[in-house]
């Protein structure tokens, strides 16, 4: 508990735009490193791994949830109207299966492929792989599932993998916070790593030079019962919203948006919820993100929602992507 407090104290503070004076040696330190090891790569010290199929990455350069997995997943969707054969490589963050790679499907246990994974198994029919080796996930895919193209939920910074295209997704509200590497900033890489990705696309608003996507929300569906219901109609009922991922905020922004309000209640990213932590005292209904959602299956009740999101790129952004993949296909 008192490291996820610090944590989150770290973020706010990055997120603020303020500098944390103490770690900024830290941060230079870290900056070195990730510049050196971007250099092995770069001259062969350290082997990358060329795969017979195109890899697209979508990943961030900053600590916390910026959108990446509903991208991934409308990139799926997009693919295969266009005859492509997709398949999604994730880490699985936290999960704890003991055999390395993991066929995922929509009814897995998140406990043992994580949560984000799982989100993508449920809207889109595309072969999904986790672990550790995004490389062997990769090759697993190709060799069992045919598939043509590689989509990486995550992994910019995984240089073993070859990739013919880096898409970076930054988050519109928060950007790049304070602009310093970890652990004095939220960068995982310095700024300049914007300028070798293929495109740049902003969860909100753009600017001149990168494109953007808006998260829109989808109806409300019941845990339990898998009803569904138009957000309109919960306008004027008071929630525990519940959210437990890299913004929540973003989440309750756009519930507000559709007029649904409710106390707030935040957790860690990746949370694996229990009973207790969403079992409140007052009887009042829960509205989670789907993300969450997938950890609370096995205790639901029948007043328990939560709302998918679904990503709808700028034009300006589809046209940028449908040139990419038909360049690389090409080439390749």
């Amino acid at each position: 508990m008192i490291k996820t407090r610090f944590v989150q104290w770290l973020e706010t503070r990055w997120y603020e735009d303020s500098v944390i004076f103490w770690l900024i040696p830290l941060g230079f330190i870290y900056q070195r490193i990730i510049q050196i090891r971007q250099l092995l790569y770069q001259h062969n010290f350290l082997r990358t791994e060329v795969l017979p199929v195109p890899v697209i990455v979508v990943g961030n350069i900053t600590v916390g949830g910026t959108g990446k997995t509903p991208l991934i997943i409308w990139m799926a969707q997009y693919l295969q109207q266009r005859g492509f054969n997709p398949g999604v490589i994730s880490r699985g963050y936290g999960g704890k299966a003991k055999t390395w790679p993991q066929v995922v499907t929509a009814h897995n246990d998140c406990k043992m492929v994580g949560d984000e994974p799982i989100v993508i198994a449920r809207q889109v029919s595309c072969p999904i792989v986790v672990g550790p080796s995004r490389v062997e996930d990769a090759q697993l895919l190709i060799t069992d599932f045919q598939c043509d193209i590689i989509l990486s939920d995550d992994g910019l910074q995984h240089y073993r993998l070859g990739r013919e295209i880096e898409i970076a997704v930054i988050d519109g509200e928060r950007g790049l916070g304070n602009g310093a590497c970890l652990p004095a900033g939220p960068l995982r890489e310095p700024r300049c790593r914007l300028d070798q990705v293929d495109a740049v696309i902003v969860n909100g608003l753009a600017s001149h030079d990168t494109h953007n996507m808006q998260m829109v929300g989808g109806d409300a569906i019941n845990l339990l019962t898998g009803e569904k219901k138009p957000l309109k109609e919960f306008s004027g009922i008071h929630f525990h919203l519940v959210a437990g991922i890299g913004h929540p905020q973003r989440f309750f922004n756009t519930l507000a948006e559709y007029g649904v309000q409710g106390e707030q209640h935040v957790f860690p990213d990746h949370h694996y919820f229990q009973l207790e932590d969403i079992n409140f005292s007052d009887q009042k209904p829960v509205l989670m993100t789907e993300k969450d959602a997938v950890k609370c299956n096995a205790f639901a009740h029948e007043s328990m929602w939560y709302m998918p999101i679904v990503a709808k790129p700028s034009t300006s952004f589809v046209s940028l992507f449908q040139q990419l993949i038909s360049k690389k296909n090409h080439n390749s």
